[in-house]
């Protein structure tokens, strides 16, 4: 059977959860260091990197020194500031080319839109092999071309994911060329990324900013903590406008200015609004409201209709890597999201308490 292969990096969750799959290294050449070529520098500095790489990123620009791009042949003086995007993600597993239902919004010979739905994992890793959104964008593309082999596989990539119960877009590059220029419009946050959100409580206002640092929790590695002193993890920003209130839930919009692992979900939970039914960070359980019977069983069949975090990831803007012109594309909310929030929205007509 051929394969695919695809890089993959240390995960939660299953194999899915993180956003953004390029971070930023940053060097400043020390003084008495002989000018020799950047690329041989950073082959030094940068842990699993390979010349090949190295290179292909300086052509791309994502090798930058004292904010300009350079050429490979360029050598380092002391005192250059050395800036680089690098892919967060040093391990390669096999990808097994599987007949799966997918959503897909786009096509085109440098990308693919897909709108995932809720339950899907991303890619293959940490005991799920199978059954992923890649395993299913392989098999889709071996059926469209039945001569594919493995080394005529397109060599698409991730550059950013979301978590395996959010449902909504993404976008899966095609060739390397649009896989680093992606990329680079992810990690310098002009992509627009838009997802509504069911979330616990009121808010006082109706649109705010949540600035603080994520990270690994420090004891329960498998989950992610907010540090809004900054002592931990890396800068995150999302920013939130209400959309609908129901009293003890409220219907939100969130924006990304980064894409952290489970920055919605960590930030919602940071200011008081866990997500509804989010099991990881506090919303699988009554957060505002009564105890009473009736209340509680209200609560509990929104679970049932919505079994997971109500998270969907609904706009998706970015350059295009051929046309270098903005594209935007928008997902319908889906039904399990859709039932539970009309669930909302009747019982806060009838309590009167919007």
């Amino acid at each position: 059977m051929n394969h695919a292969y695809i890089d993959q990096d240390n995960e939660l969750e299953n194999g899915d959860g993180a956003e953004e799959l390029y971070e930023r290294n940053r060097f400043v050449v020390t003084k008495g260091q002989e000018p020799i070529r950047i690329d041989k520098y950073l082959l030094s500095k940068i842990e699993g990197a390979t010349r090949n790489k190295i290179q292909k990123g300086i052509e791309n620009n994502f090798v930058l020194v004292n904010n300009q791009p350079v050429k490979s042949n360029y050598k380092v003086k002391p005192g250059d500031a050395i800036v680089t995007f690098s892919e967060n993600s040093p391990e390669s597993h096999e990808i097994v080319p599987e007949d799966l239902p997918l959503n897909i919004v786009h096509e085109d010979s440098q990308i693919l839109i897909v709108n995932k739905v809720p339950g899907m994992v991303v890619h293959p890793g940490c005991g799920n092999y199978s059954g992923t959104l890649v395993n299913g964008v392989v098999g889709y593309l071996k059926r469209k071309d039945p001569e594919l082999t493995e080394d005529k596989l397109p060599r698409f990539g991730l550059v950013h994911r979301i978590d395996k119960n959010t449902s909504g877009l993404m976008v899966l590059a095609k060739c390397e060329q649009a896989s680093f220029f992606l990329a680079k419009q992810f990690f310098e946050h002009t992509v627009e990324r838009k997802y509504i959100a069911l979330v616990w409580g009121d808010f006082e206002e109706d649109s705010g900013t949540v600035r603080a640092h994520i990270g690994r929790h420090q004891r329960f590695r498998k989950i992610m903590a907010a540090y809004p002193d900054g002592d931990h993890g890396k800068e995150a920003t999302t920013h939130y406008r209400v959309i609908e209130r129901f009293g003890y839930t409220t219907l939100i919009e969130c924006k990304l200015e980064t894409g952290r692992t489970h920055q919605i979900r960590v930030h919602m939970q940071l200011i008081g609004h866990p997500l509804f039914n989010d099991d990881t960070y506090g919303g699988d359980r009554i957060v505002k409201g009564t105890i009473y019977t009736k209340y509680k069983q209200f609560v509990e069949n929104c679970f049932a209709m919505c079994p997971r975090h109500a998270l969907h990831a609904q706009t998706l803007g970015f350059v295009h890597p051929e046309t270098k012109k903005m594209i935007r594309f928008e997902s319908e909310i889906p039904n399990d999201m859709k039932s539970v929030i009309e669930k909302w929205r009747n019982y806060a007509a009838v309590k009167n308490i919007q």
